[in-house]
């Protein structure tokens, strides 16, 4: 048998300066159907809130994508400590959350 060349299975990926750039979020709020998970990327700044990015994805990647967060999370800790998980303050719209 062949191995199929590590090469062709490569794919390039573009990326625009804007994307390159990433956006900042303090708030993300997560909402589903049975056909896709949705994710919005807030930065809240009072009085404004700005969505900075919608992402879409269905069931089984977000699951993937849980997994590979799971990991980096593991990851970041096992060099640098545990994450203190951030309190939301009490009576604030701020934080993440899920719809």
């Amino acid at each position: 048998m062949n191995q199929p060349n590590q090469q062709q299975n490569q794919m390039q990926l573009k990326a625009d300066d804007a994307i390159l750039r990433g956006a900042y979020a303090n708030n993300m709020q997560v909402a589903h159907t049975k056909e896709e998970f949705v994710m919005d990327f807030i930065n809240m700044f009072p009085p404004v809130a700005t969505l900075n990015a919608r992402v879409i994805v269905s069931p089984g990647h977000m699951k993937r994508m849980l997994a590979a967060l799971n990991e980096n999370v593991k990851r970041y800790e096992e060099a640098h400590g545990t994450i203190e998980a951030a309190t939301s303050p009490a009576d604030s719209e701020m934080g993440f959350k899920t719809m």
